[in-house]
């Protein structure tokens, strides 16, 4: 029997064929299920309307009641846009929109009462809302709901007039469509009631149909428990199949050279944190199952020299090693340091990056096939089909965020078997999220400092302290220290930011005449930017001007002042890396934070997190709780096995315990996945595992 809700979404009255291509694309909603599956991503509370005089920037979302008091049609080619002034008796607010001009001109009515739904922002010095909603006052006052659903519309869909009001409709079309059908329940009756969860017909009806608030956080949390429980379950299944299925090969000998470099050539003593890692690991090569292993260390946490420890482990016991960095520079700067570190053991190391060409690519191309090369450093150049190892036994991958699954698993066709990996991040994320995030690995963490290291002090300075910060710089400066400046460089803005870049190096140039200052950015050609990095690491530049493509990059030690420019630009995470390229010598060292005078309640609250804490853990926490998963929830999906739709790994944390829980005890109690009662689970799970979605496109 054909079951309603795989109805393709173009039979849905109000679809056809073209609307049916769009939300597919944009949105992988092909049948009625997947449209019953896209969530609101917010509600609003129609039964509160704000007045105009109480607006301030940075506020939600909110109802107005008022009319267009005058429009006009500015700018030409991409900077036209429609200007309206919206006013409610109590003041006047400014409406922009910028596509579909024409057609919201003709919409807009004078002396007509609208009711306007939208987020207000500061320009200057002026509240504006950009691209609201505008319903007739009447028809909107006259409907039963109080709690408005809204949902994620691709810029596609604005560009064709859809909005989320008609994904609303559509969803009420679905529900009327499949009449007094009940939707097929997808987790079995026992997790119900274990958990205490409402049915999915009753959850998926309250989601998109509110009457009210305080109906919201059970449904909600039932359609978040059913997305959490099967991606649990199928990281877990996953990782057992993969060690059932993947022998490794085993390191069972600590030899010469590892001994060697451990009482002769290390330069400083392990912290406790390091040496308990290196434990781990090698208690995972010597299991005969092959390791994936995630290293979690702050920046300057000594993560490189457990790698380098482990690749001569692999080395003593007849293997290669390959380190894998996200950039050039960053393995280039691995490649100087593990080769000075090993100048006195008879091994050879090698660099392959882009940048290795012609004649020298040939000779370590051809040591590495031949087995003469016992360790090789490179960037994502080393996963290209023409690098053939001798007998590859361990694969670093540093900065995890800048490598997705598909990548690392691309590294295990380069032997009979696939070799231990070890990926590491400088990104610290909470346990429970990296069991998630980083579901087919094992998690360690060095959460210690090497001694010796003096806590960055963290200051934040507005536009009106900028001489304390020039005088603070040139005291340092004259102390015989380095300065890095860093812009943001965020793509919608390119041209503006790199603006703001030239006039930020044409100031220092200005302000400091005595010193040299150089700039480094990604516009620039790779020679230009080696060049620029060289110099400021010999000490032949004072001061370094940057976006933040030095946020992985070289270390200078003799560097002690971090500037960030327009550091409310950043996330908390970012600016935690940005700060990390400084404190890497024995002096004091300083990150200045600037930002304009007044802002907003998050961006003080960021500020103020950094000043307070040097813990990337604790940051990384705060960060989630502020911003959410970020980048971090984009790097998940790369290694997820289907997309969130409503959960989120950040907020849901305890929530996802409780469905890891319940995941681990199915797999235990129907390893053969044949028991009666599961049959529902192991069916849906096979049903989510075919679908894939793109949400790329969404705004």
């Amino acid at each position: 029997m054909l079951n309603p809700l795989q109805t393709d979404i173009k039979y849905l009255k109000g679809v056809g064929p073209l609307r049916a291509k769009t939300l597919g694309e944009d949105l992988g909603i092909f049948t009625l299920r997947d449209l019953l599956y896209t969530f609101p991503y917010k509600y609003i509370d129609r039964s509160v309307i704000y007045q105009v005089r109480d607006l301030v920037d940075g506020m939600p979302y909110v109802v107005l009641k008022g009319q267009i008091t005058s429009k006009i049609i500015e700018g030409i080619g991409r900077r036209e846009r429609l200007v309206a002034s919206f006013s409610d008796g109590t003041g006047y607010i400014e409406l922009v929109w910028f596509n579909s001009i024409k057609v919201f001109d003709k919409k807009l009515q004078y002396n007509h009462n609208y009711i306007l739904l939208g987020k207000p922002n500061s320009f200057n010095g002026r509240i504006s809302i950009v691209h609201p909603e505008l319903e007739d006052a009447e028809t909107f006052l006259n409907q039963p709901l109080t709690m408005q659903p809204h949902y994620h519309t691709s810029e596609r869909m604005k560009r064709q007039g859809f909005s989320s009001k008609n994904m609303s409709d559509l969803v009420d079309r679905a529900f009327a469509l499949l009449g007094n059908m009940p939707i097929a329940e997808t987790l079995p009756d026992y997790i119900l009631k274990r958990y205490a969860l409402q049915g999915i017909n009753s959850a998926l009806h309250t989601l998109h149909k509110p009457v009210k608030s305080t109906d919201l956080p059970e449904a909600s949390r039932r359609m978040k428990f059913e997305e959490l429980f099967y991606l649990q379950l199928d990281i877990l299944r996953y990782t057992q199949n993969r060690k059932l299925h993947y022998d490794g090969y085993v390191f069972n000998r600590v030899g010469e050279n590892f001994m060697r470099f451990y009482n002769e050539c290390l330069p400083f003593t392990l912290t406790e944190a390091q040496k308990r890692v290196v434990r781990e690991i090698r208690k995972d090569v010597s299991t005969g199952s092959q390791m994936n292993r995630l290293l979690q260390g702050d920046v300057g946490s000594g993560k490189t020299m457990v790698a380098l420890l482990c690749s001569l482990l692999a080395v003593d016991n007849h293997f290669q090693a390959c380190i894998m960095a996200p950039t050039e520079i960053l393995a280039e700067q691995h490649f100087a340091s593990i080769s000075s570190y090993l100048e006195k053991l008879p091994l050879k190391v090698e660099l392959l990056t882009g940048n290795v060409k012609g004649k020298r690519r040939k000779q370590v191309l051809q040591g590495v096939s031949d087995g003469s090369v016992d360790i090789l450093v490179g960037t994502h150049a080393l996963i290209e089909p023409n690098v053939v190892f001798s007998n590859v036994g361990l694969v670093v991958i540093d900065e995890q965020h800048r490598f997705g699954v598909k990548q690392r698993a691309k590294l295990w066709s380069k032997n009979a078997k696939p070799p231990h990996i070890l990926v590491m991040t400088a990104t610290p994320i909470p346990r429970t999220l990296a069991m998630t995030v980083y579901g087919d690995l094992d998690v360690s963490v060095i959460d210690q400092l090497p001694p010796g290291r003096k806590p960055i002090q963290t200051v934040h300075y507005r536009q009106s302290d900028r001489e304390k910060l020039y005088q603070g710089m040139l005291y340092q400066l004259q102390l015989g220290r380095q300065v890095y400046v860093v812009y943001p460089l965020i793509k919608e803005n390119e041209k503006l930011d790199l603006h703001d870049l030239q006039n930020g190096y044409d100031l220092l140039v200005d302000v400091f005449k005595n010193y040299k200052v150089g700039m480094v950015h990604g516009k620039m050609k790779p020679a230009e930017k080696e060049e620029a990095m060289a110099d400021f690491k010999a000490q032949r530049t004072q001061i370094l001007v940057s976006t933040t493509v030095i946020e992985v990059g070289v270390n200078v030690p003799n560097a002690s002042v971090m500037v960030i420019e327009n550091a409310e630009r950043f996330g908390l995470a970012q600016l935690h890396q940005l700060r990390g390229r400084v404190g890497r010598g024995a002096e004091q060292s300083y990150c200045i934070l600037m930002t304009k005078d007044k802002l907003a309640e998050n961006s003080q609250r960021r500020m103020q997190v950094l000043v307070e804490s040097t813990d990337g853990f604790v940051i990384a926490e705060e960060d989630m709780k502020l911003r959410g998963p970020g980048d971090l929830e984009g790097t998940a999906q790369s290694g997820m096995p289907f997309d969130l739709k409503i959960a989120n790994i950040v907020k849901d944390q305890d929530l996802m315990e409780l469905a890891r829980e319940a995941a681990k005890e199915v797999l235990e109690q129907d390893p053969q996945q044949s028991l009666p009662q599961n049959a529902i689970i192991w069916s849906h799970l096979d049903m989510l595992k075919k679908t894939q979605i793109n949400f790329s496109a969404i705004s």
